[in-house]
């Protein structure tokens, strides 16, 4: 059952003047569809998670340029990725208990969609989107406002820039040890055609070392590497 919206307004510290784009924004796809089998008009949130997602880093990179005056255009470019990757989107959505306020349909009610990290990374977009268009031309500034202390904590808890190259940092780690192989797996697929999302496994001969979730399987990998590095010691 979705909770009172009121609550989400006081946790991100903005009143909506028009509720129903925000109902947009928290409406998942599989609501929308159960809405339109009976013949109710109905909008799920994938365009302003769209719009989100242009927002999202649009801000990101001028807060960056901005603040790392001195840093290359491929180390900032490694600080955005670290930001507004898929786990970090769904940890800020968790933040705000945004699952809480998400309109579902029974099925993905019943198979855990509040918790799922695509659902909650494509929601915080979407809100993201919601924001922006509501504040009018107040809105870059209001959005500005809700994401950079999300942003700033990341990075001061939880980003290291030591790793350039996850994927051949732990190839180059791996092969020290003469037979061990390691290899990646896809194990699990999410999504639309045009916005997939993949879990990945890394793997050390057998065994589990690392699990990564991306937009693109190459993203995962890399995520996957980074928990695997971490595992060894290699990165904080």
């Amino acid at each position: 059952m979705q909770k009172d919206v009121a609550l989400l307004e006081a946790k991100i510290e903005y009143q909506f003047q028009d509720r129903s784009i925000l109902r947009e924004a928290l409406t998942h796809s599989s609501y929308a569809n159960e809405l339109r089998a009976k013949k109710v008009t109905a909008q799920c949130n994938e365009r302003l998670e769209f719009l989100g997602d242009a927002v999202l880093e649009s801000i990101t990179s001028e807060y960056l340029f901005l603040s790392y005056p001195d840093l290359t255009e491929g180390e900032l470019t490694q600080r955005r990725k670290a930001v507004v990757q898929s786990s970090a989107l769904a940890s800020y959505a968790r933040e705000i208990e945004l699952g809480a306020y998400l309109l579902l349909g029974n099925g993905e009610e019943k198979g855990g969609g509040r918790d799922r990290q695509s659902t909650l990374e494509n929601a915080f977009e979407a809100l993201i989107a919601a924001i922006y268009l509501d504040a009018g031309r107040e809105g870059k500034e209001r959005v500005r406002r809700f994401i950079i202390p999300f942003i700033k904590r990341e990075l001061e808890e939880h980003y290291s820039p030591i790793i350039t190259d996850p994927k051949t940092e732990l190839q180059q780690l791996i092969q020290q040890a003469e037979g061990d192989v390691l290899t990646y797996h896809v194990v699990g697929e999410s999504g639309p055609d045009h916005e997939k999302h993949f879990a990945v496994e890394a793997r050390m001969n057998s065994n589990v070392i690392g699990h990564g979730t991306g937009r693109s399987k190459r993203e995962a990998e890399q995520n996957a590497a980074i928990e695997a590095l971490r595992l060894f010691g290699e990165i904080e």
